[in-house]
């Protein structure tokens, strides 16, 4: 078998399928089959597309409910368990914040522009029917840029392996979904980049099959007067969380490491005793580099620090 890597762009970041085949030509087209579910679903749930269920959802915000597919109800059902699981901090709402957060400009906004769109943010106000959703307030939105990526992983994982594929992974820029190990029964090993070198690597993760996500306040963020202010927000206060440089997860699927990963950064210093109770390995790098580690023995003992 030999390992070919297919790399193409999607969802804003790099990505790339690497699968080991025997035929390159029936590796190929599975490949495709794979990266073209991965852009359905970017189609499907951007924000930045005016014909997405999604943008169709948002632009009813105020007026009537919109009807949604069982694909889409799933994945509402799912932010409404991260909703409670992370006691209120996980929200899809809560993506309206960046209207005041310009990570491209080095400024704080006012606290009166943040606690205007805190007002408009909420799952708790969130209506829905069997197969609908409503937002009651002119202006509220829903993102599924929380997990949507690591799900399109997931989904292209499903197809791959519905192919026939064994052996390889789907990385959607960072968020990885395993299908099974190397050719040899060796695992693929994932490094882990530092959170202030990006060039960096400081530790390798051994991923047979499974998944891997990292969240991480150098992805986007700004500095103001020495603080950095990242993109992963508290929809309480409209505020940067500002406890962990970066938390990896490997659990059985890339949605349940992405969420994860985010909410342990929401829960800033409850947010190992979260992922403890979760029951998931993790790496984690407080705001002093210091490394944080809890996997099985055999997991923990193939973790190399750099």
């Amino acid at each position: 078998m030999q390992i070919y890597r297919i790399p193409f762009q999607a969802m804003a970041c790099a990505c790339e399928v690497v699968i080991a085949a025997e035929e390159e030509q029936a590796m190929f087209v599975i490949a495709q089959e794979a990266i073209a579910e991965v852009k359905r679903i970017e189609s499907t749930y951007s924000r930045y597309r005016a014909d997405s269920i999604v943008s169709r959802i948002n632009a009813q915000a105020g007026g009537e409910a919109v009807v949604c597919d069982a694909e889409t109800n799933s994945l509402l059902d799912y932010a409404q368990a991260l909703h409670a699981a992370s006691d209120g901090l996980f929200d899809i709402t809560a993506g309206i914040l960046r209207r005041a957060w310009d990570f491209k400009r080095a400024q704080v906004p006012a606290a009166a522009d943040l606690a205007a769109l805190c007002a408009l943010t909420g799952w708790h106000r969130v209506e829905r029917g069997a197969d609908s959703i409503r937002l009651p307030l002119a202006g509220m939105e829903i993102d599924f840029g929380g997990f949507g990526k690591e799900y399109a992983a997931d989904r292209a994982a499903a197809l791959l392996l519905e192919r026939g594929a064994t052996h390889g992974y789907v990385n959607l820029g960072g968020d990885i979904r395993v299908l099974g190990p190397k050719p040899d029964g060796q695992a693929w090993i994932m490094g882990i980049q530092d959170p202030r070198q990006q060039e960096k690597i400081v530790a390798s993760i051994p991923v047979p099959e499974g998944a891997l996500a990292t969240s991480g306040d150098y992805e986007r963020y700004i500095e103001v007067a020495g603080q950095r202010y990242c993109h992963i927000l508290n929809p309480r206060t409209g505020m940067p969380v500002q406890y962990w440089r970066s938390i990896s997860v490997r659990a059985p699927l890339a949605s349940l490491a992405g969420s994860c990963t985010t909410i342990a950064m929401l829960k800033e210093e409850q947010g190992l005793a979260y992922l403890k109770a979760a029951g998931v390995a993790y790496l984690a790098i407080d705001q002093q580099g210091e490394m944080h580690m809890h996997a099985p023995p055999r997991v923990a003992d193939a973790i190399v620090a750099r």
